[in-house]
């Protein structure tokens, strides 16, 4: 059983699934139906979606991250699926502090990946399935602006001036 709940944030309204504790998707869509449909095959064909009230401690963590406690999310165990440069990604990008912004190019070099990586770091970030605990939107381009973001550039734009202590609202 994969479980939903779909919380409002200033960004959006935003869906986290767990699966046996563990959080397996998060994005900011009112239909958590959405983030399921993302998940790997293989694991939508062995669970099924239940909406409940109240997930707990990946809930607890969003609403403290949306107080102030910009750390709450790191705690919360995460898992998806991709090879082990993928994964080697994904946990370069957990521990990109809030607050702080980094490159595709410093990402890859932060996963010991060379420079050339770069490429692979922005295709880790437009496959997250776990924003905002996995925080591809710490990642800007090294040409400047936002770039681009699965949920759109205004949460992206959001999410980062929330944790630099600017977000209004």
């Amino acid at each position: 059983m994969i479980e939903a709940q779909t919380l409002p944030t200033p960004a959006g309204p935003l869906s986290l699934l767990v699966r046996e504790g563990v959080l397996v998707a998060a994005g900011f869509t009112e239909d958590p139906g959405e983030m399921f449909d993302r998940l790997p095959a293989v694991l939508r064909a062995e669970e099924e979606l239940k909406v409940v009230d109240d997930l707990g401690e990946p809930a607890r963590a969003v609403r403290a991250y949306l107080d102030g406690d910009l750390t709450a999310l790191d705690s919360i165990p995460v898992s998806q699926p991709g090879s082990e440069r993928r994964q080697r990604l994904l946990t370069a990008l957990r521990d990109v502090p809030a607050g702080t912004t980094v490159t595709y190019a410093e990402l890859a070099e932060r996963a010991g990946m060379p420079r050339t990586a770069a490429r692979a770091a922005g295709g880790a970030c437009a496959q997250n399935l776990i924003a905002p605990f996995v925080p591809c939107h710490r990642v800007l381009p090294a040409t400047g602006g936002f770039g681009g973001y699965y949920y759109g550039t205004p949460v992206k734009e959001w999410l980062i001036a929330h944790e630099s202590g600017a977000a209004i609202g």
